[in-house]
């Protein structure tokens, strides 16, 4: 009996170890979550253009990185807040940065509030650094999530998805100029949820394998006292 119940703990823990990991992991996913960023927010793109063969964006971290890879044959350029240059994917995979879009330093922070330095103008001449030469590139862009901790005023009811605003962030394929479009809502996070059901389902399933433990040790009983053949 008690064999068997340590083997009905060590499935209940395997059964919620994974999930409970899982919903570790996703509070994880953003390296900006002690600065406000929240899984209750998701950044969705509803359109991109130009859209040649070979780009591919993507939103990362629910609502506040985007990721592209250019693999067009033409240089793809990201532009900054300003309208400057802020990075740009060569067409040999050669991904760079300019470090004078006042871009490069805002975006280190969740919130922007950071003190641009002198150095950095969105009507100078772009200064490109090597980022890699992977062809990708991800960066945080506060034009796609609230920039704010507090809950947007379009957020009149917390339990229900609502649109918090339409964004644009302004690139290039090669010489035609278009834009990244989508929308950001508020979308209730109910991450913990499955965690809890399975939870309950293992507790359910222990008490179930104990109740069949009971009985049958009330057979074998009742079997062993009246002669009879136990299995």
């Amino acid at each position: 009996m008690r064999r068997l119940t340590g083997v009905l703990a060590a499935l209940a823990l395997l059964l919620v170890a994974p999930a409970a990991l899982a919903a570790s992991a996703a509070d994880n996913l953003n390296p900006f979550n002690d600065q406000g960023s929240s899984p209750d927010y998701r950044s969705l793109i509803t359109s991109v253009v130009p859209k040649p063969a070979g780009l591919t964006i993507a939103v990362q971290q629910f609502s506040d990185q985007l990721l592209v890879t250019n693999h067009t044959g033409q240089t793809v350029t990201v532009y900054g807040y300003q309208g400057e240059p802020y990075a740009r994917l060569l067409a040999n995979g050669t991904v760079q940065q300019n470090v004078r879009s006042p871009a490069f330093y805002l975006n280190r922070s969740f919130y922007g509030d950071i003190t641009v330095p002198a150095s950095a103008s969105a009507s100078d001449p772009p200064k490109w650094a090597l980022v890699d030469k992977t062809a990708t590139f991800l960066w945080h862009d506060h034009r796609i999530h609230w920039l704010s901790p507090s809950v947007p005023p379009e957020v009149k009811n917390k339990r229900k998805r609502t649109l918090i605003f339409n964004w644009k962030v302004p690139i290039s394929v090669g010489a035609t100029h278009g834009d990244i479009n989508g929308q950001l809502f508020w979308t209730p996070n109910n991450s913990k949820v499955p965690v809890a059901v399975i939870i309950v389902g293992s507790l359910i399933v222990i008490a179930g394998l104990g109740f069949v433990v009971v009985v049958q040790r009330r057979r074998i009983a009742a079997a062993g006292a009246g002669g009879g053949e136990s299995w």
